[in-house]
């Protein structure tokens, strides 16, 4: 072998010396090439060709193969929760995001997770990305999820780590949107809330009063007081809607549901006024509660004059005064008529009015109406004053909203009706305690509370 030849043999022996040989050509190095299908299986660290598909060069770095010069993708930090069996939003910030096709990969290797979402990028430093249903339908509370983000180089950040939070509980739970819950407390219960919360909204409605009765017309319940934080909705009295919780930390909060008001409970023979409706709780942190006062109740025979409340009641025949209602909260009830007609209960959007005379019952007041649930749904009517008369159907009509029906004196058709359950709504009076149960003034409706939130 000529000296020529031993030469090229030692260099082509030892490929690390190539790069040591000066080259002083003008030409070109050619390098291999073909599609990112035609990519070797395998490949040792340091290989390069020409992507045709891509139009790079690309090298592999032992693990994959990437652009020369490509962008190196970093995931500084992961906000937001990865919540079992909630689909929530997380908001991604690093660096080499490049705009467009970002894998984010999610990792769990005790729940058999591994799996891919691919995204494009706000920006080369931001993006979002909703937890798959791969992952929250099968993490396990308390374990850590490792996520990652390959961008359209090629290039994969380190993973950051996110533990798994357990679900907030209490009520019954409906969802909206992604991570929209919404509990809904129709009985005292407990919220237990998993993960710290911003902007919290809520409905807290008390429970309703009982309606009265007289030998003449008693006094319809007033509603529950009711007070609203969400979107822009009125709150009670018509008054503007009150200020979300901005902060609510990760802990358990009471909540207590009030009762309605129980009908014709005070009197003898001859009748008297119902019992006011009971508050309702939500608590919040540092022992900070949203309170709504229980419904006045209805006057009576007895006692006349409307009680006061959340919403007032309304007040029993011969010109009694109503029962008033609370700033923020309801409406003031009806005044008694001069002779036997009692006033309707006080609603949370608008007053009860009078009694008439011994001819007709005032007419609970209005509720408002709210969509914290999702659909518009009218609760906190005032109860119906009762009457005497006996030829026409003459009670007070109840308030929208569940206000229970006043009744009058003599026929079935006259009996009055109980505030609705978990309106808060007050119940109707009645105008003839001589005809016994049937006639006797009726329940307020139990209240309600509505907590609303998104993850």
């Amino acid at each position: 072998m000529s000296s020529n030849a031993r030469k090229v043999a030692e260099l082509l022996a030892d490929s690390k010396n190539i790069s040591d040989v000066d080259n002083t050509s003008t030409g070109q190095l050619t390098l291999p090439s073909g599609t990112t299908a035609q990519r070797p299986v395998t490949s040792f660290q340091g290989a390069q060709r020409f992507n045709t598909t891509t139009g790079a060069m690309e090298f592999y770095n032992g693990n994959a193969w990437a652009k020369v010069s490509a962008a190196i993708s970093k995931l500084n930090t992961v906000t937001g929760v990865v919540m079992v069996g909630v689909e929530t939003s997380l908001t991604l910030a690093g660096e080499g995001f490049l705009t467009s096709g970002l894998i984010v990969n999610f990792t769990q290797t005790d729940d058999s997770i591994d799996t891919n979402v691919t995204v494009t990028p706000s920006s080369d430093t931001a993006a979002s990305v909703t937890v798959p249903a791969a992952v929250y339908n099968n993490v396990t509370a308390g374990r850590v999820v490792a996520i990652k983000v390959t961008n359209s180089d090629g290039t994969t950040s380190d993973a950051v780590n996110e533990t798994a939070f357990a679900a907030p509980t209490g009520g019954t739970v409906t969802t909206f949107g992604i991570g929209g819950r919404i509990h809904t407390f129709t009985s005292s219960g407990t919220f237990v809330n998993t993960v710290p919360l911003t902007n919290v909204e809520y409905l807290v409605i008390a429970g309703g009063g009982g309606g009265g009765v007289a030998n003449g017309g008693g006094g319809g319940g007033g509603a529950g007081g009711y007070r609203n934080s969400f979107a822009s909705e009125a709150s009670g009295r018509n008054s503007s809607t009150e200020s979300k919780v901005t902060s609510l930390p990760a802990a358990s909060y009471s909540v207590t549901v009030g009762a309605g008001g129980a009908g014709n409970v005070h009197g003898g023979g001859d009748g008297s006024r119902g019992d006011a409706g009971s508050n309702s709780v939500l608590t919040l942190s540092g022992g900070s509660t949203v309170t709504s006062i229980g419904g006045g109740y209805g006057g009576g025979n007895a006692d006349r004059p409307g009680g006061n409340g959340g919403s007032g009641g309304g007040a029993a025949r011969d010109n009694q005064s109503e029962g008033t209602g609370t700033s923020g909260q309801g409406f003031d009830g009806g005044k008694a008529g001069d002779s036997n007609a009692g006033g309707g209960g006080g609603g949370a959007g608008a007053a009860g009015t009078n009694g008439v005379g011994q001819v007709t019952g005032g007419n609970g007041g209005n509720g408002l109406s709210s969509s914290i649930t999702g659909s518009a749904v009218t609760r906190a009517g005032g109860g119906g004053g009762g009457a005497e008369s006996p030829t026409n159907d003459s009670g007070g009509i109840g308030g929208s909203g569940g206000g229970g029906k006043g009744g009058q004196a003599g026929g079935i058709a006259s009996v009055p009706t109980a505030g609705t359950a978990n309106t808060g709504s007050g119940g109707g009076a009645s105008g003839d305690y001589n005809t016994g149960g049937n006639h006797n003034g009726k329940n307020g409706g139990s209240g309600i509370v509505i907590v609303r939130y998104t993850i």
